[in-house]
């Protein structure tokens, strides 16, 4: 096999040209053996081998820079990097990312892993470049997909400002921007990158400008016309109206035309954009016919396509049932998804209902504006995203929904640890930054139960509330508890004295087992489920001060700004007799594994938090 030649960086420089093709049918062939048992991003790199290997062949690195937007489509990247005997373990504890890392390799110039952020990155380090005095390549590589972001467009409008070299590739596998393919396109890259034109087109220009009284609208004149050609023949005039050179478009499964054209843009000294045309899932029949239901994959049969393990009812899917069946009865109910309508739950209802459905794209900042203004004008807007991306948009959450105190519910999946996409998607902040704003409301369900109990409840509320859950089945134990919810109060599960664990969402389950052992040495444990992190419940912080001497507060949220640190606050003002104890992921970025490997590792699992627990009533610090 080729690919066993293919061992160590920039080995794929040793590969006949004639094997090329031979080589990328068998990196798709090692992508989807190991994808197919680890799981993992697959259609999105299927579909960007050839384009991968032809960046490596024509540039080289590490000297040169290659920054991938997003980062999922960088598996054949760290293929070609010496990380071909790493894949067995790729997105596990321990193992390498599924995304660019720098700590993991110098071949990963740029950490990515959210949308929209290569151009600016590559921006960056092309000016560090020039005022280094260095000579290399900076080549950020962006999907359609993530042009639907506005920080692209930011940084593309500061590119233009460029007086050296700085190369954009677009990997375009969906948009129709790229209508005239062929030989005028190929006729004026090449004209337009040949090394006199633009040197002449400039001379002409100076020349003809100096002509008496007709110099400057001749000129003029024929820069009209030739913008009017243009318009007919190049499709990529946005990027060209812009101040960038466009070349393109390219086949994105064409090795050497990809190459030649990568040199090409080489020879400008300016912001050049080389549009790629690619596939998704290219090679992979159910990929190419399904690529949304590829894009992230668990394990699978890799003859069918078909998952190995059914999986159980999520929080997602408990979402969609019931915010459909909402919508059903409430005309003023509108979901708004940026870019990810099945991962969120709001495919079925896009389905049912179309017109109240709106995917804005990569943007959650106007996402969530823009549920202002649904507000605003009297509908009822459920912005649904993951907590990773809300991050995004923390001043418009302040700006346009809290400070009008508009009726905005956040329906914010994949809350706490997330598991193998790592340290980029880890949703460990949002109870920390949503409870610095005024007005934000914020809910935690225990339980699959509560999360619908807490939707149907939110359709009448005012004000801005966030609704937080996790990635995964969704947890269907305690039903025998579901005390109507009333605003700004928690739930007592079991009342006793001594010890009282308040636990926050996902985390009620794991208290419960901790509740257990500890009862079983003989404490009396009072388990709280908090329900509301924001109003806090102070009246029963106060209630069960009277008659616990410890307070043990539990969440999947980093310990700073969280729910914990909010109660150690409220307790050292009201000067209650109580010992805090705080059961919290690190102030930390927890990188890629299993969500049960990563809660023992950082010690939030029930044998880790009893470890704590221990510790602290013996007045031991944590190790």
């Amino acid at each position: 096999m080729i690919l066993d030649q293919i061992n160590q960086p920039n080995d794929i420089k040793k590969i006949a040209p004639k094997d090329y093709d031979m080589l990328a049918a068998e990196i798709r062939d090692f992508l989807l053996q190991k994808i197919s048992v680890t799981g993992g991003h697959l259609a999105s790199n299927l579909g960007a081998v050839e384009l991968t290997m032809a960046l490596h062949l024509a540039f080289d690195l590490p000297e040169d820079k290659l920054i991938w937007d997003v980062g999922h489509q960088s598996y054949t990247h760290k293929l070609l990097t010496g990380r071909k005997k790493d894949f067995d373990e790729i997105r596990c504890f321990g193992g390498i990312s599924g995304f660019p890392n720098r700590n993991e390799s110098r071949f990963d110039a740029f950490n990515t892993g959210h949308s929209s952020t290569s151009i600016s990155a590559g921006l960056g380090l092309a000016q560090a470049r020039d005022l280094l005095g260095q000579d290399h390549y900076v080549v950020s590589i962006i999907g359609d997909g993530s042009l639907t972001g506005g920080m692209a467009y930011e940084a593309l409008n500061n590119a233009s400002q460029m007086k050296k070299n700085f190369i954009i590739v677009l990997n375009d596998n969906n948009m129709s921007i790229s209508e005239n393919i062929g030989g005028v396109s190929r006729m004026m890259n090449s004209l337009r990158t040949a090394p006199g034109y633009n040197g002449l087109k400039e001379n002409v220009s100076t020349a003809l400008s100096r002509i008496p009284s007709v110099g400057e609208g001749l000129v003029r004149r024929i820069s009209n016309t030739k913008s009017s050609l243009k318009q007919l023949f190049i499709p990529g005039m946005f990027f060209e109206n812009m101040g960038l050179t466009y070349l393109g478009p390219v086949d994105g499964h064409d090795i050497n035309q990809m190459i030649h054209a990568f040199h090409d843009a080489k020879r400008l000294n300016r912001t050049v954009v080389v549009h790629v045309m690619t596939h998704k899932g290219q090679g992979y029949a159910p990929a190419e016919n399904n690529p949304e239901a590829f894009h992230g994959v668990g394990s699978f049969v890799l003859e069918t396509g078909k998952a190995v393990k059914k999986t159980s009812r999520t929080y997602t899917d408990v979402f969609s049932q019931v915010f459909c069946a909402m919508a059903k009865k409430d005309s003023r109910l509108v979901g708004i998804t940026a870019a990810m309508p099945e991962g969120t739950g709001l495919k079925l209802f896009h389905h049912l209902y179309p017109e109240r459905f709106f995917d804005v794209g990569i943007a959650e900042e106007h996402a969530v504006t823009f549920a202002a203004g649904l507000a605003a004008g009297g509908l009822k807007p459920y912005v649904c995203v993951y907590s990773s991306f809300l991050q995004r948009a923390y001043d418009q959450m302040i700006h346009d929904v809290c400070l009008q105190n508009l009726n905005v519910t956040f329906c914010i999946d994949r809350a706490g640890l997330v598991g193998s996409d790592g340290e980029t998607h880890q949703g460990l902040f949002d109870l920390s930054y949503l409870q610095t704003i005024p007005n934000m409301n914020i809910f935690a369900p225990k339980n699959c139960y509560e999360l619908a109990d807490i939707l149907r409840f939110s359709a009448e509320f005012q004000g801005p509330l966030a609704i937080r859950y996790p990635r995964g089945t969704a947890y269907e134990g305690l039903k025998e508890f579901r005390e109507p919810i009333q605003y700004g109060k928690s739930e007592v599960l079991y009342e006793e004295q001594e010890i009282a664990i308040l636990a926050v969402g996902s985390m009620v389950e794991t208290a419960c087992a901790v509740r257990d052992v500890l009862k079983a040495e003989g404490y009396n444990v009072t388990l709280v489920n908090v329900r509301f992190i924001r109003p806090m419940d102070q009246a029963l912080l106060e209630r069960l001060a009277l008659t616990h001497r410890i307070f043990i507060t539990m969440e999947e949220n980093v310990h700073s700004g969280g729910f914990g640190e909010h109660v150690d606050a409220f307790c050292a003002e009201q000067e209650l007799p109580v010992q805090m104890i705080n059961i919290a992921i690190p102030n930390m970025y927890v990188e890629h594994g299993s969500v049960d490997k990563l809660k023992h590792v950082i010690s939030i699992d029930a044998e880790g938090a009893l470890r704590q627990i221990h510790n602290a009533l013996a007045g031991r610090s944590e190790e």
